[in-house]
């Protein structure tokens, strides 16, 4: 196999921590990374890798690290292989997988975003976070309490369940709103999130801050209210609204301090259009606005990801551990807060685009990775489909959707699989020579219609135009549940709440995994995490 060579656990180990630029890529379903992974693996799985792989990694000179589960499945040479042929040079084969590293006598990690919600847990041990219980917020606002909840969430998970009473904020979004929403210093703003760690960093956002109001996060978020027995509010819509120019100073006031406080640094734009050009360094251009504000226009080059997000979950939008960030937004408030986290983080080499947007050259377009052409593949609509399903001779359907998404609305009878275990399940797949393939909105689907041949020889492979959401918005019929699976639902990691049963047990387990991770981040040794003293 060209450019690509085999690298031992103890050499990996050295890789880590040598500061030079690393992309180490988990190539196994989300599910199944979920289960066991090293601690900074990002997870592309195989089945989406031409989709991916460019916006985690768009540099093909980065030195990669590519690994499965060490379980004789050959995911990690079938990437590489994929990997080669895309352009990427530096590629090397974890030897053993995450079980070879496990035998090694290195840390597995189970859940996923670990850096990020192990961050959490140390943030709130290392600055004693003040925080509050479901039990005693619900006493507090019984009692008429002056107190404002906000829900540092992105709004979908806000709106799908929240506190009663909370204020969509999502987490860059705190310090640069909240001077409107409690103008006055006596009254006390609670923090929430589903769970634990966008609570506590949005809290101490705003202790960093140095805003007048008690600030405490809220211990286990929506998780344990519900756990309290308390009631949780489902499609609300309350938001926080953009800051008056008076409450704009005081969040620009804030982020000074924070800036000062955590040597956050700007950068001019001629410099980020110079790196943009580099090819020796990794750079990611991260516009931390809301999606309104990125969609109404960006800079060119520039990826969305939200502040609170980006802090939550890093490794869903740098894949490149030592890489540049160069954060943008409007005024710098929103860029210097999102900044300051990841420094503590461990990142080292972050800037905030000095002057904020402007209009520099801003572009309207979607900004989308490259992708390799996907293969010519005879297309069906929707309304020929649904033809066809009732036909004396119904071709076969395979959906590959997220298992989640499939059993909660498919195409009647379709069945679902992962593209990356086709070798393996489509024995599963009833014997048929007409194959319509489909996916949420149609854009994998051709990549995994061109290789069903390979192992359904001579069957006519079809894709339905515009993917199930053109099946949708002809407001076809929906099936649901998980009635055809191919092989195990193991694709995606699951929330607590995405449970059929079991969810209050679910949660628990789920809020004991956080709250563990101090300690295995401990024995692991690899984590970068800093705290700042008090300016």
């Amino acid at each position: 196999m060209p450019n690509v060579a085999s690298i031992q656990p103890t050499e990996l180990k050295k890789f880590i921590n040598d500061g030079n630029e690393l992309a180490l890529v988990d190539v196994r379903e989300q599910g199944v990374f979920g289960q066991s992974h090293l601690l900074y693996a990002v997870c592309i799985p195989l089945s989406h890798l031409e989709l991916r792989v460019r916006y985690l990694l768009p540099r093909f000179g980065v030195r990669l690290v590519v690994m499965d589960g060490g379980d004789g499945s050959s995911l990690a040479t079938t990437a590489a292989r994929k990997l080669a042929e895309l352009g990427y040079t530096d590629i090397h084969i974890m030897e053993g997988g995450a079980a070879g590293w496990q035998t090694a006598g290195y840390e597995l990690f189970s859940g996923v975003n670990v850096p990020s919600k192990a961050f959490g847990e140390f943030v709130e041990h290392a600055y004693d976070t003040p925080r509050l219980t479901a039990g005693s917020l619900k006493a507090r606002i019984d009692a008429g309490e002056d107190i404002v909840i906000l829900d540092s969430r992105p709004y979908g998970e806000y709106h799908r369940m929240s506190i009663p009473g909370g204020v969509d904020t999502p987490g860059a979004e705190l310090v640069y709103r909240v001077h409107d929403i409690a103008p006055d210093p006596g009254t006390t703003v609670v923090v929430n999130c589903a769970g634990r760690t966008r609570s506590i960093i949005g809290a101490q956002s705003l202790i960093n801050a140095g805003i007048a109001n008690p600030v405490m996060a809220l211990e286990n978020g929506t998780m344990g209210w519900h756990l309290a027995g308390l009631d949780v509010a489902k499609g609300a819509t309350a938001m926080a609204p953009p800051p008056s120019p008076q409450g704009l100073e005081k969040a620009k006031a804030c982020a000074a301090r924070v800036a000062a406080r955590f040597g956050v640094e700007t950068v001019d734009l001629a410099t980020v259009q110079a790196w943009q050009t580099d090819d020796t360094r990794t750079l990611f251009v991260l516009d931390v606005r809301t999606t309104e504000e990125f969609e109404a226009g960006h800079l060119p080059g520039s990826r969305h990801a939200p502040g609170g997000q980006l802090v939550q979950g890093t490794d869903e939008f740098a894949g490149v551990r030592n890489a540049r960030l160069a954060l943008v937004d409007d005024s710098g408030v929103r860029a210097t807060m999102t900044a300051s986290w990841l420094l503590q983080m461990g990142w080292s080499d972050v800037r905030v685009l000095e002057g904020g947007i402007g209009d520099a050259g801003i572009e309207t377009r979607p900004n989308r990775p490259e992708r390799p052409p996907a293969l010519v593949i005879e297309r069906v609509s929707a309304a020929d489909l649904a033809a066809e399903l009732v036909s004396p001779k119904p071709p076969l359907v395979l959906d590959l959707d997220t298992s989640l998404v499939y059993r909660d609305g498919h195409i009647p009878g379709a069945w679902w699989g992962v593209r990356s275990r086709f070798m393996h399940d489509i024995k599963n797949l009833p014997y048929g020579l007409d194959i319509i393939v489909t996916s949420g909105d149609g854009v994998i689907a051709p990549y995994a219609a061109a290789e069903i041949p390979e192992h359904r020889p001579g069957a006519r492979v079809r894709v339905l135009d515009g993917g199930t959401a053109s099946w949708r918005g002809a407001a076809l019929p929906l099936e649901e549940g998980i009635a055809n699976p191919l092989g195990p639902h193991d694709d995606v990691q699951y929330k607590p709440y995405d449970n059929q049963g079991g969810v209050e047990a679910a949660m628990r387990a789920y809020l004991s995994w956080e709250t563990a991770l101090v300690e295995q981040i401990e024995r692991d040794g690899d984590a970068r995490f800093r705290a700042f003293p008090a300016s």
